[in-house]
């Protein structure tokens, strides 16, 4: 009898050998099958590709938050978020910090003067707002009290439209600084409650962060956080006289009849010396609003929303206007700090941009451009201090520079606001536009060139007036 292995030592991985079986006096050859091989899909290499070279060359922003900056900006608006960029620009070690979380609504108006534009320019930011959501405007129309309208084209010298910009701030403010964001460290969601000083020179910021006390100190911290600054108040500089100080309200709505590519400025009897606005917005929404200086709130006691919404129900140039439309936000109100009363700008350690300095138009009620100015300057005038072993006494030529640049042009703007308060003299000029192009010419050059502005307080211009 044939000798047969032991099965437990016949590999089982032998897949080419024969097995033998006895079937009667023949034998059967069954070849075993070979195993079947489990395929693996081959991963299939996807090659990253290369980013752009202006993205490769920006600079990410810093996650970790260092305990000392040469400059600390306070307020990420476009003021702040302007300052921070040009102080990068020019080497300046840099934090931003901002209380809120982008994107933030802003209360405003939302319209991009010319100063706004060519620093927008400067930092190669104007095409990216024609990217985002915005109205373009070519013109302003005015009203009076008695229901005369004259609309007037933006031109220049040439006599060429100049088209203007509104951008909603949640989206504007937002664009600014996320690109300040590339370029400096920031700290989203940080309240400044207070300075640190040393020999009564300012030192850095105590805030708020995730719940914990933070002290950070610079060699100089910038305040761009608004009318109520905590930076302008703790340093002393903080302005708050009711006459250069106003109160305003908006909503933004849709489908209100009527409106163009003109900003709309409207002098209601109910709300001079103010006025009622209504400006075209992106996705067929318009931006409405009005603003009165506070001193005549408190001595009329208006309540600001309940004035705006009688405006725009009962008012006979308006009830129509806004019968079929949709109200799709809350009206919400805000304070501007006039420039007719400007604020202390500097001080030992620090200085003020925007708002926070009163630098708000006491006739227009527009402060962007004056922020976005004052916090190029402002950073430009640091770097200098720099260069020079941070020499304080450097620090005066940003006073110089905002006083050379905007006093004259705030001074006459607060004359007008003052002259608006005469309801005939409103009527006389809006009347007399509506009816002659001359004047129509003359209050167009009030508007595009600051100079003209003061042929308002002329003699001879009303003169003009009457027989044009």
């Amino acid at each position: 009898m044939p000798k047969v292995k032991n099965k437990k030592t016949v590999k089982k991985s032998e897949t080419k050998k024969v097995l033998k079986k006895k079937t009667g006096n023949k034998k059967k050859i069954i070849k075993k099958k070979p195993a079947v091989k489990k395929t693996v899909a081959k991963k299939k290499i996807v090659k990253k590709k290369s980013k752009p070279k202006e993205i490769l060359n920006v600079k990410k922003p810093v996650k970790i938050i260092k305990n000392f900056y040469e400059a600390i900006v306070v307020g990420g608006g476009p003021g702040g978020s302007v300052a921070a960029m040009y102080l990068a620009r020019n080497g300046v070690d840099t934090l931003l910090v901002e209380k809120a979380k982008f994107p933030r609504d802003k209360t405003c108006g939302d319209a991009l003067s010319g100063k706004s534009r060519e620093v927008l320019e400067e930092l190669q930011l104007d095409k990216k707002i024609v990217e985002v959501p915005h109205a373009i405007t070519t013109g302003v129309l005015f009203s009076s009290p008695k229901g005369d309208s004259v609309s007037i084209p933006f031109k220049n010298d040439k006599g060429e439209i100049i088209p203007g910009f509104i951008c909603r701030r949640e989206i504007l403010d937002n664009l600014i600084f996320q690109e300040a964001k590339k370029q400096v460290s920031t700290l989203e969601e940080f309240e400044v409650n207070s300075l640190m000083f040393e020999n009564e020179k300012v030192v850095g910021i105590v805030g708020k962060y995730k719940g914990e006390e933070r002290k950070i100190k610079a060699k100089v911290v910038i305040g761009a956080d608004g009318v109520y600054s905590t930076v302008a108040r703790t340093a002393g500089a903080l302005e708050t006289n009711p006459d250069h100080i106003c109160g305003a309200v908006r909503a933004y709505y849709k489908n209100v009849k009527g409106v163009t590519n003109d900003i709309e400025l409207h002098f209601v009897d109910s709300v001079i010396p103010g006025y009622f606005w209504i400006f075209p917005c992106d996705n067929g929404m318009a931006n409405v609003g009005l603003g009165i200086i506070d001193s005549e709130i408190i001595k009329k006691k208006i309540n600001l929303a309940r004035l705006m919404e009688d405006v725009v129900q009962n008012h006979p140039m308006f009830k129509e206007r806004f019968k079929d439309s949709e109200q799709v936000t809350p009206i919400k109100g805000w304070k501007l700090s006039f420039g007719s009363k400007r604020r202390k700008s500097y001080g030992d350690g620090w200085a003020l941009v925007g708002d926070a300095a009163g630098l708000v138009d006491p006739f227009t009620g527009e402060g962007m451009g004056n922020a976005m100015y004052s916090g190029k300057v402002v950073a430009e005038t640091i770097a200098k201090s720099k260069q020079n072993g941070w020499n304080s006494e450097i620090m005066k030529e940003y006073e110089t520079a905002l006083s050379n640049k905007l006093d004259a042009e705030l001074q006459q703007s607060y004359k007008m606001q003052r002259w608006g308060k005469h309801t005939w003299l409103v009527n006389y000029i809006i009347g007399r536009a509506s009816k002659s192009e001359t004047v129509r010419n003359y209050i167009a050059s009030t508007i595009t060139t600051a100079d003209a502005k003061q042929e308002y307080f002329n003699p001879l211009f009303y003169l003009r007036l009457l027989f044009a």
